[in-house]
């Protein structure tokens, strides 16, 4: 998954476009895309030997602003407004709600 990423250009380290290859040091900043938002991480330091994924915190610091996770709830919350792709034509039921909701506003 990480080099597919590096392939699209979604992973900078340094502010740099990094290869998959790309080797990091401790002080490195790292910006991942990943679903909307930019994660901004520093590496702390780098494992002699692999480690569990409870561990990698120890090694990381993540950076990310909290407004970019209120963006993307913003825009979860703005996707459920329309229907899902593939219903199809509104159900006489939803025909209802929606002359009533026009109704309610004249």
């Amino acid at each position: 998954m990480a080099t597919e990423a590096c392939k699209k250009n979604h992973i900078t380290v340094n502010g740099q476009v990094a290869k998959s290859s790309k080797e990091v040091f401790p002080a490195d900043k790292i910006t991942i895309r990943k679903d909307q938002i930019n994660y901004e991480l520093t590496v702390l330091d780098i494992p002699q030997n692999r480690v569990g994924a409870k561990l990698v915190d120890i090694y990381r610091k993540d950076e990310t602003p909290q407004e970019a996770f209120k963006h993307l709830e913003l825009l979860k919350l703005s996707k459920e407004h329309y229907r899902a792709k593939g219903q199809g034509r509104p159900t006489k039921k939803d025909r209802r709600d929606i002359e009533d909701f026009y109704e309610d506003e004249i």
